[in-house]
């Protein structure tokens, strides 16, 4: 970044925690924000810009915010991300639930815009569509499978390093590295292929669709073997070979585990730690997995965005958090809402289209642009 980013920036709002009313007094503070570079940059190919985040970013606007929040700096750090805003209004035409919080969150979270920046945030509603229940599906699994990974962790953590023994391979491969690789990359290429043309669909849904095809698949017995032996086989490797690749493939995932785990057992926040070991599960993951839930279903049966959680669910949620639910019941209610968001938008009577007008919002994007460099 070599231009001054607060000149440029169109809109900044606290997120995370605070933007839902979510927030503990250890909550760090997040902001994101919109700008458009200077047309140098913005134009050129030498300097280049999509995003901006670390302190370099952020700090320049640590001066708009309130004394609560700088007081909350002071303990932990500022943190947040600024976007181009060619690039916010891909993602948030995309309906990602992170975006979209900077257009639907309330005024009273806003601590930076322009005229430009204000027309963004009137046009909110035109960014909103039916794929929101993908994407907030989508960022709730990742949040189920943060759960289920550490809880897998807190019951039974990997005790013993992968040793290649273990694997029945020797201390060093038989296959140069550079081989093995080629041909890993192609039996991931020859599954790659069996895959869905997803085509321009986000990568949320992408993700959402396939885990339930896969479910589906599993479910009827029709993954009865590996995809990677099948595809192997298929690409014409003789057994023994594929028994060796996929040996080094199962040696290899055991490795990242066990390197996984040692990372979050040393990252992890110490209160958060304790509250994990008391409950099973990681309980803010939890609070978070319900809050997407619950959010798609409200754009999907309201047409809007209802971030900020105070005069909805905020006790409630804040309850999860505190590890009100067992684990099991956790998984229930989680269920419950996903099948109540898969039923809302198969009954397709969400006053939201299907997608979102891409032609009108590219529209709206040259208008702000041009609209941003000359106000510059």
């Amino acid at each position: 970044m070599n231009f001054p980013i607060r000149a440029h920036t169109l809109l900044l709002c606290v997120g995370g925690s605070r933007a839902y009313g979510l927030h503990t007094e250890r909550s760090d503070v997040d902001v994101k924000g919109v700008a458009v570079p200077p047309a140098p940059v913005l134009f050129g190919f030498l300097h280049r810009f999509e995003q901006a985040e670390g302190p370099a970013a952020v700090d320049p606007f640590a001066d708009t915010l309130n004394e609560e929040e700088r007081a909350a700096v002071a303990r932990e750090k500022l943190e947040g991300v600024i976007y181009e805003l060619r690039k916010f209004m891909s993602l948030a035409a995309d309906n990602n639930p992170n975006i979209l919080d900077v257009l639907f969150c309330r005024d009273a979270e806003v601590r930076h815009i322009t005229p430009v920046g204000e027309r963004l945030r009137e046009a909110a509603p035109r960014f909103l569509s039916m794929a929101a229940r993908h994407t907030f599906s989508g960022y709730a699994l990742s949040q189920l499978k943060r759960i289920e990974t550490h809880r897998r962790w807190l019951i039974d953590p990997p005790t013993v390093e992968p040793a290649r023994a273990d694997f029945g391979l020797p201390p060093r491969t038989l296959i140069p590295s550079d081989q093995l690789a080629a041909a890993q990359d192609a039996i991931r290429k020859k599954v790659d292929s069996w895959e869905l043309d997803f085509g321009e669909m986000p990568d949320a849904s992408k993700l959402y669709v396939r885990e339930q095809i896969e479910s589906m698949l599993v479910e009827r017995h029709i993954y009865s073997e590996s995809r990677f032996a099948a595809a192997a086989r298929s690409i014409g490797y003789e057994e023994n070979f594929i028994d060796l690749l996929d040996r080094e493939r199962r040696y290899k995932a055991a490795r990242n585990n066990w390197d996984q785990f040692h990372t979050w057992q040393r990252s992890r926040n110490p209160a958060r730690a304790a509250l994990e070991a008391q409950h099973g599960y990681d309980t803010k993951h939890a609070m978070h997995l319900l809050r997407l839930l619950r959010m798609g279903r409200e754009i999907l049966e309201t047409g809007t965005v209802h971030v900020w959680r105070g005069d909805r669910d905020r006790e409630e949620l804040l309850a999860v958090r505190a590890g009100a639910l067992p684990y099991d019941q956790l998984i229930e209610q989680a269920r419950a809402d996903e099948a109540r968001l898969t039923a809302l938008y198969a009954a397709k009577n969400s006053p939201l289209p299907r997608v979102a007008d891409r032609e009108g919002l590219n529209t709206l994007c040259i208008e702000l642009i041009e609209a941003a460099l000359a106000s510059a």
